[in-house]
């Protein structure tokens, strides 16, 4: 939201900026949500193997082994290294040793604004270069005052970023994938249980006789990953 603004000019208006972007994230949190418990009815009701023979939804179902892999090693990758070096750091500030932090710049976020106009960084790209013909069309061309004003510090316009952002990118990104994950594999069938799709939407637990089948049912999914996203919300607002 302040790091790369999509309309330059509401960084003038900081509530303005806040309460656009609060009031948009709720709305798609809660589509995304939506969107995943009504592919898990259809899935279950509508869906017919023949008629979908190798099309996206065919192809979606015969991978989601991979899928739902990849999404759980994501989220377990961005969860340990994330919160581990939240924990690490917050140690070493306790026993009166900043310097021994680890503190990781987010290099190509940086170059990104750096090819936009912001100098700060001495990336020499784009329309930070001051001796390339993008600088010079910009000053004469197009995007008049854009670079005095990207540079300035009186307005939100792409803040300075540092490796505080690195770490609240990542923590917000583990948010993402780990309710994308919890609601992939609600949608999608399950090995301990194969006749999952012939039990409708939700059903309660079967205890332990099919292998374990709590929380396996595409309610409880939805259930489970509507917490994370308002998480992930309240993260993502109060960063």
């Amino acid at each position: 939201m302040y790091s790369l603004l999509a309309y330059a000019f509401i960084a003038q208006d900081f509530t303005t900026q806040a309460a656009l972007y609060t009031h948009h994230q709720y709305i798609v949190r809660f589509i995304m949500t939506g969107a995943f418990a009504h592919g898990a009815i259809y899935f279950i009701k509508g869906y017919n193997p023949k008629q979908n023979e190798d099309n996206v939804l065919a192809r979606m179902l015969d991978h989601k082994e991979a899928i739902i892999s990849h999404l759980s090693w994501a989220s377990l990758f961005l969860g340990f290294h994330t919160l581990g070096l939240y924990v690490y750091n917050d140690v070493m500030l306790a026993f009166g040793t900043p310097e021994k932090q680890i503190l990781i710049e987010p290099i190509f976020a940086q170059w990104i604004q750096s090819a936009h106009g912001k100098t700060s960084y001495r990336f020499d790209v784009l329309l930070s270069s001051t001796n390339g013909p993008v600088f010079s069309a910009g000053r004469s061309i197009w995007l008049l005052h854009w670079l005095n004003v990207v540079n300035e510090n009186s307005n939100s316009l792409f803040l300075t970023i540092g490796p505080g952002d690195f770490l609240a990118h990542h923590a917000i990104a583990l948010g993402l994938d780990t309710t994308t994950l919890i609601l992939v594999k609600g949608t999608f069938g399950s090995k301990l249980m194969q006749d999952k799709k012939d039990f409708g939407y939700s059903f309660p637990c079967d205890g332990p006789g099919r292998g374990g089948t709590c929380d396996i049912s595409a309610w409880d999914a939805f259930y489970l990953a509507v917490f994370w996203m308002l998480n992930t919300i309240g993260w993502v607002t109060f960063y």
